[in-house]
């Protein structure tokens, strides 16, 4: 059954492996077009360089009128990710367009890492420490980068 929601992750599928943004790439999961398995690097020259990140994303068959439900697997410490992995991102919530595709929400995703929305917390203590405490903040943040090379 070929809805337009699959035909659209098809179209985001294929132009991810013609030209996948730096430093991130995705697939569906076990021949799912619905539920997909993604992996963001860490950006060169932050706290977050050297990372390898795994995320899910599911699909409805509402995409791209709907946001997918984005989540982090890998174990994060950020001011706007949950503790289940959860992601507050404006793109992801109420400022959702169809015009965005996964390339387009993995690299808004990358570049929150780096330029993370202290004032609207979905963890507090880390957006408390990032506020008055940088330098403990990016030592917490090495610890979890040096966990995404041996988690599963």
């Amino acid at each position: 059954m070929s809805t337009p929601a699959r035909k659209r992750l098809m179209r985001d599928f294929k132009r991810l492996q013609q030209d996948p943004p730096a430093g991130i790439s995705g697939a569906p999961h076990d021949n799912n077009i619905m539920i997909w398995n993604a992996i963001i690097f860490g950006p060169d020259d932050s706290p977050w360089d050297g990372g390898t990140f795994k995320l899910t994303l599911k699909f409805a068959e509402d995409y791209p009128n709907k946001s997918p439900t984005v989540r982090f697997v890998s174990q994060m410490f950020h001011p706007n990710i949950y503790a289940d992995g959860s992601i507050c991102l404006d793109i992801l919530q109420n400022q959702w367009s169809p015009i965005y595709d996964i390339a387009a929400i993995l690299t808004s995703i990358q570049s929150l890492l780096c330029d993370p929305n202290p004032n609207s917390p979905a963890n507090s203590e880390a957006a408390r420490m990032y506020n008055e405490n940088k330098r403990e903040y990016n030592r917490r943040v090495r610890t979890v980068v040096e966990q995404s090379w041996t988690a599963d």
